[in-house]
């Protein structure tokens, strides 16, 4: 999991590097390395790449577009930290939508962190002025789009192979980033070409040992180091691009993963109550 946040965080600078590249053509190359990796596994598996759930998987690749094109954009016209930051307001959205589309429920004391993870948001804006609310709102449709790609591949659980599920968000992406990079495209150049090559293997590696964490342990021991982006984001933009914060605007950053994770850790806490007295009742 830690490799895995390491490799986002390394394809997040990238991104920002290439400033000058419209957004779509970033996404073109994203995703077209990663699909040409995604079958190669697939192939070699023996699996079907077509899958049988295809409107959901369909909708599951269109989200996971926008929501990347939003995600770069953000990058690259916000500081790194902060576009990382609200991103990871995803959790939020996913947990919202579901409501709707997975008939999950939500407790009185989730609502609170949402709504602390939403002043952070609104603390970052008013006390950083290198935020416009154009890109805020562009920010926060990211990790809108986020929410219901997540509750798509939630609801594919058991039912696609993983892989599949990873080929047609990246098939979908390569065929709409190339579609739009027909109309605005912009030549790398030099290690430009390199850049945007690896944000495509970068995202694979992230990818692949995503999976494999979620596979060898219990998913609430592993996802908290996913928290981990927004330290590298911090980090990264301190040392690579000279970004720096105030305490105002820290106290932002603070609220929106403080939110989150408050929701995480009371989410965690409630499954296993419930596994605790599903376990006594059944001794009884």
């Amino acid at each position: 999991m830690i490799l895995s946040t390491f490799s986002f965080a390394i394809m997040n600078v990238l991104v920002k590097k290439l400033s000058n590249i419209p957004g779509m053509e970033m996404v073109f190359f994203r995703c077209a390395v990663s699909m040409l990796m995604c079958f190669q596994i697939l192939y070699k598996e023996g699996v079907d790449w077509k899958g049988s759930n295809r409107a959901r998987l369909i909708a599951r690749g269109t989200f996971g577009t926008i929501s990347v094109y939003a995600f770069f954009i953000t990058i690259q016209n916000m500081p790194l930290g902060t576009a990382v930051t609200i991103q990871y307001l995803s959790p939020v959205f996913t947990t919202v939508i579901a409501i709707f589309l997975l008939k999950e429920k939500v407790r009185p004391w989730q609502w609170f962190f949402f709504l602390l993870s939403f002043s952070g948001v609104l603390v970052i804006k008013g006390f950083d002025a290198r935020i416009s609310v154009n890109m805020l709102l562009i920010g926060i449709a990211s990790a809108i789009c986020s929410g219901f790609a997540y509750n798509m591949v939630r609801s594919l659980k058991e039912k696609e192979h993983t892989m599949v599920v990873v080929l047609h968000f990246q098939l979908i992406g390569t065929i709409v980033g190339f579609s739009c990079m027909l109309f605005n495209w912009k030549t790398p150049q030099g290690i430009e070409w390199l850049y945007l090559i690896m944000t495509g293997v970068l995202t694979q590696i992230g990818q692949v040992n995503l999976t494999k964490a979620l596979q060898l342990e219990r998913i609430a021991n592993v996802t908290i180091f996913n928290y981990l982006g927004i330290i590298y984001a911090l980090g990264f933009g301190f040392i690579l691009f000279g970004e720096h914060y105030d305490w105002l605007a820290l106290t932002g950053i603070i609220l929106v993963i403080g939110g989150v994770l408050l929701n995480y850790f009371y989410n965690r806490n409630q499954h296993t109550l419930i596994a605790e007295e599903t376990l006594t009742g059944t001794e009884e």
